[in-house]
């Protein structure tokens, strides 16, 4: 086979993206068999011609570029049997010439943005052993001609916007081995014909809109290893305690699915579960010895249930566990002494129970350990292990008991996301924190921390969210925060090709949710209810991507800077309750994304400066128990202003149009003087100007694979 691999051939680091017609030279080569132009950031159209000469192409795989446009005319290529275009910005249809590949043996269109329901002529494929059309915009029905397609073994369509019922003659496809219609808007129950797909290994329709109750037929197929029924609005029917399967599976997802009572007994005669799901339910009961005792799990998720008592300590003596999702049900007691004998464990997550005590020592012998919640339970303790500078980069301890100093220094270079907020942490900040150098969240709200901001906070420039919000702080705010790069402008992780907004386990087609985190979004400097004093340092206005930012409950004194005028990308600024002077930056007139202000309870006076998005800042709320405010926002008149405040030039008429206005909205509403409405007039700008206001906020998103 003539082939030519370029994945990864180019960088993604910091190369520009490459324009699609550096393919052009490859379409003159006719006798290419194979053609690998994979994850290189390839953006742009391709040519609807480009294949034309491709007559002897077999494989061509172009997935996780930046292609987009229509699909490339590649329906000539008849001894085609591979085809991957996942991960890019096709869009368009599907030609009807897609029923002319009768040699091929594998169509993979993954991960696309393709807009339209799946093509009756799929149907016409009938040599096609494997169809992926994933991560797509497809809706509508599955059409019925897919059931034409004898020898498919695989049919892939999770992650588009199917929407009716599952086609019932489904099970007339012999050959299946994996039927993944998972993350779609699919209705109805589950075909009965199901049971007729004798060499099905792989069964995937969780997260759809499917109802009924879940038939038991399905554990009777032998050869099922994957299933997952996950996130409908199915029903386990609870009485059925006698269940004796026939297959022996390895993944088993029946979350939100109205399992009631114990958890099953039937579960102790699969004794090749790796994956056990039971979350979202109503179970209830301790932690039954047989799931402690099986060998090969690496995943079991049973948060959000009623489950009691404490952890039995030879669960962690697995070392085949990778992750252990118990949150948000009733255990409660002292974590096992012997925790940290679970060695693989990568993800662990306790929260929303009622667990106490200190965290034990052991838990540093999680060298794997990336993601550790244990908050909103009620541990306590003053020492905390010194985690090893390996793995761990998300922790949540918020909302406990723990006291002493803030324990910054357990943690390693690795840590992207602290959370220690709302426990009774005290003393100053470590005046050393340049170990934490990748660090992107930390949030220490609602302690007792006292001291001053140390200059070294300033120097991790990975920092997005800083939240010091109710503590006991003083001193001044340090002009180095301005270094704080990552808040000078939108500053994205990529965590994989795929992107989520909570922390998610990836494990072998299975996705779920597991952190209780909650994680801000914005670019936030959060440092009110302390006691900072002195001035706003002008430099703040250096951060460009700040989406939030609030110091207020402070003693902040002076002017407002004009520099804050500048933040382009906020949302949120609260200065209230302080002691600052002067006017209202007129440079606030540029904050073309602001939806909150509060400037109230300070010595503000002057003009409100007028804008687009400040004409809509009209809360009276926003700017009460200041000395001498006035403007069109709050309806008080001003002095003639000077021309700085005029949003902009207006000729006579303008003006003119601008006071009839006013008389009409002010002057007849409220029986206002002529006088007094003219006086108004001659300030009034005109009109208010609903923006929508763009949310271009990043998120802590990251796909883990175990």
């Amino acid at each position: 086979m003539i082939g030519l691999d370029l994945s990864f051939f180019i960088s993604l680091g910091d190369t520009p993206p490459v324009s699609s017609e550096v393919l052009k030279p490859l379409f003159s080569i006719r006798s290419l068999m194979k053609l690998v132009v994979s994850q290189i950031g390839i953006v742009g159209e391709i040519p609807s011609d480009g294949f034309a000469n491709f007559t002897n192409l077999v494989y061509l795989d172009m997935r996780y570029n930046f292609f987009n446009g229509s699909i490339p005319h590649l329906f000539h290529l008849t001894s085609l049997q591979y085809l991957d275009l996942s991960g890019n910005l096709f869009e368009g249809t599907l030609s009807s010439e897609v029923g002319a590949l009768q040699k091929l043996k594998t169509l993979n269109l993954d991960g696309n943005l393709l807009h339209q329901q799946i093509p009756a002529e799929i149907g016409n494929l009938t040599r096609l052993q494997q169809l992926t059309l994933s991560n797509n915009k497809f809706s509508g029905r599955i059409p019925s001609t897919v059931l034409n397609l004898k020898d498919l073994a695989i049919l892939d369509l999770n992650n588009n916007s199917l929407s009716m019922e599952i086609p019932a003659g489904i099970g007339e496809m012999s050959n299946l081995s994996t039927l993944d219609l998972s993350r779609n808007k699919l209705i109805g129950g589950i075909p009965l014909s199901v049971q007729k797909l004798s060499k099905l290994e792989m069964l995937w329709l969780g997260n759809n809109l499917l109802s009924g109750v879940i038939p038991l037929w399905l554990f009777h197929i032998k050869t099922l290893h994957y299933l997952n029924l996950g996130g409908n609005n199915l029903t386990w029917n609870n009485t059925s305690v006698e269940l004796a399967p026939k297959c022996k599976l390895s993944q088993l997802s029946l979350s939100s699915c109205r399992v009631a009572g114990r958890i099953p007994d039937w579960l102790a005669t699969q004794k090749s579960l790796e994956l056990l799901d039971l979350s979202e339910n109503e179970l209830e009961g301790t932690f039954p010895q047989w799931l402690v005792e099986m060998d090969d799990l690496e995943i079991l998720i049973l948060s959000g249930n009623k489950l009691v008592g404490s952890l039995p300590p030879p669960l962690f003596q697995s070392k085949t566990l990778l992750t252990l999702a118990l949150s948000r049900n009733n255990f409660s007691g002292e974590l096992p002494e012997n925790i940290g004998n679970a060695t693989a464990l990568e993800i662990l997550t306790l929260s929303n129970n009622s667990f106490t005590g200190s965290i034990p020592q052991s838990i540093t012998n999680m060298y794997y350990l990336t993601l550790l919640d244990l908050s909103h339970n009620n541990f306590f303790g003053s020492s905390f292990p010194i985690f090893p500078d390996v793995s761990l980069q998300f922790v949540d301890l918020s909302s406990n008991e723990f006291t002493g100093e803030v324990p910054l220094t357990a943690f390693g270079g690795n840590t992207w996301v602290l959370a220690l907020g709302q426990n009774k942490f005290s003393g100053p900040l470590p005046n050393n924190l340049t170990h934490l150098g990748e660090l992107v969240h930390l949030d220490l709200q609602s302690n007792t921390i006292t001291g001053e901001l140390p200059e070294s906070l300033s120097q991790i420039s990975t920092l997005e969210v800083l939240n010091l919000h109710n503590n006991s702080i003083g001193g001044s705010i340090p002009e180095a925060l301005s270094n704080l790069r990552s808040l000078r402008g939108y500053v994205d992780i990529f965590l994989g090709w795929q992107k989520y907004e909570e922390l998610n386990v990836n494990w072998k087609k299975s996705v779920q949710g597991l952190s209780s985190l909650s994680l801000d979004i914005y670019c936030l400097l959060d440092l009110s209810e302390n006691q900072l004093s002195g001035e706003i340092p002008e430099s703040i206005g250096e951060l460009k991507g700040l989406k939030s930012l609030n110091f207020s409950y402070n003693q902040l004194t002076g002017m407002i800077p004009n520099s804050l005028g500048e933040l382009d990308s906020t949302e949120t600024l609260d200065l209230s309750h302080n002691k600052l002077s002067g006017v209202i930056p007129p440079s606030f007139a540029k904050l073309q994304q602001l939806t909150v202000l509060d400037l109230s309870n300070n010595k503000l006076e002057g003009p409100i400066p007028r804008g687009s998005q400040m004409d809509t800042m009209a809360d009276p709320n926003s700017y009460a128990n200041n000395s001498g405010l006035c403007g069109i926002q709050i309806k008080v008149s001003c002095p003639i202003p000077p021309p700085e405040y005029e949003h902009s030039p207006k000729n006579p008429q303008q003006r003119k149009s601008e006071e009839e206005k006013w008389f009409v909205l002010e002057g007849a509403g409220i029986g206002f003087s002529i006088g007094f409405v003219s006086t108004i007039g001659t300030i009034y700008a005109a009109g208010y100007f609903d923006r929508p206001t763009p949310r271009c906020h990043r998120s802590y998103r990251r796909r883990h694979q175990v």
